[in-house]
């Protein structure tokens, strides 16, 4: 039998890299100064890392699904291959799938898929829908104040395991075992 990891559901815009409207292009991924070390010590202390992103713009017919799979490669590249899934949701917000965020699909899919070790797994995000997701299967969470972070502290009903200034602060935390 596998031995279950724990696992980071990471957010990718406004958490992972910077924030930027429908990003479309691999000229326009801006990763934040601490993402890499970030993710280096998520990765040295044993946590699998799955992104879980909303990409309504797929939906939208902003760019292509092609489009968001190159960003991910690219990703992956600067990355040195240190993600371990990327699963995403290309509805409309009013689709109504469970896909989406705050629903819990792309992180049951990820449980489907990987040995998880959901008790000591957290999401990481900047947003309320983050949040919600990742309370909705009972995994601690982690606001970011990156991207849309300090935007949407005031409008969380829940609160969250621990708020941090960005990815780089909240991992140390999560390392730690603050929270």
């Amino acid at each position: 039998m596998l031995l279950k990891q724990p696992a980071i559901f990471l957010d990718r815009d406004g958490t992972l890299i910077e924030e930027v409207n429908y990003l479309s292009r691999i000229e326009d991924l801006r990763f934040f100064r601490f993402t890499a070390d970030a993710v280096k010590l998520f990765k040295d202390n044993g946590f699998l890392l799955i992104i879980v992103t909303n990409q309504s713009g797929i939906g939208r017919r902003v760019y292509s699904e092609a489009a968001m799979h190159a960003i991910h490669d690219e990703i992956q590249h600067r990355l040195g291959n240190a993600i371990d899934g990327f699963y995403f949701c290309p509805h409309l917000p009013d689709a109504g799938c469970n896909c989406r965020k705050p629903g819990a699909g792309m992180i049951e899919a990820a449980k489907r898929d990987f040995e998880i070790d959901m008790d000591k797994s957290w999401i990481v995000g900047d947003k309320k829908i983050d949040i919600e997701a990742g309370q909705g299967v009972r995994l601690r969470s982690a606001l970011v104040l990156t991207g849309y972070g300090a935007e949407h502290q005031h409008l969380l009903t829940t609160a969250p395991d621990i708020v941090s200034a960005n990815l780089g602060t909240a991992a140390a935390e999560i390392v730690r075992g603050v929270g």
